[in-house]
């Protein structure tokens, strides 16, 4: 039996050209021919290497979800967590603002852009974002046991409140709040850190 024609593409370079499209346009936004125009490929090559389009996004939100663990975990090692959660929310900050890419955060687009996604991609989603707030509250518990954070801090509410903050930051870029703007919000939701 003859073997199929190896792949002539980079799987991640397309995913990451695919994310591209997903986080301007949306899942709903997004057409076949606008990702397979995209990610530089034939729809028969993007079905036979990813599935369908959902399959597709579900590929792409694994992507992004690697890439920003990397970049979090990295950051929540600062010597301090306050140092680690200012750093999380400036990285946030510069990377939504960030004009040779979409602004907005993927997941945050996902989950209010107001489309029927099938429950696979809610439940998916939600996980995304409970691994992000899981990881903050990682930090702030280890903190709160090294004596950082005063004794009655609930790191649970904490890192609910840095996750809502850094969602709202998502929102704001979107919606073309400029770097400055948000900084503004990083300096001010850091002045409620638990003295």
């Amino acid at each position: 039996m003859a073997a199929g024609r190896p792949r002539s593409f980079c799987k991640n370079q397309a995913l990451d050209r695919a994310l591209e499209v997903f986080r301007r346009k949306g899942f709903d936004g997004a057409s076949i021919c606008d990702l397979t125009e995209a990610m530089g490929i034939n729809p028969p090559s993007l079905y036979a290497a990813f599935g369908n389009k959902e399959q597709l996004f579900c590929q792409a939100l694994d992507r992004y979800g690697d890439v920003y663990a990397e970049r979090r975990a990295a950051v929540l090692a600062a010597p301090t967590a306050r140092e680690g959660i200012e750093a999380l929310l400036r990285d946030a900050v510069i990377n939504l603002t960030d004009k040779t890419k979409p602004s907005g955060c993927l997941y945050v687009q996902a989950i209010v852009g107001g489309g029927e996604h099938s429950a696979c991609i809610r439940k998916m989603l939600k996980a995304k974002r409970e691994d992000s707030e899981r990881a903050i509250f990682n930090r702030l518990e280890c903190a709160k046991a090294a004596g950082e954070l005063p004794g009655g801090t609930d790191p649970a509410a904490l890192a609910r409140y840095i996750t809502t903050v850094g969602q709202g930051l998502a929102v704001q870029a979107a919606g073309g709040a400029t770097r400055k703007d948000l900084d503004r919000v990083v300096d001010f939701a850091l002045g409620a850190w638990p003295a």
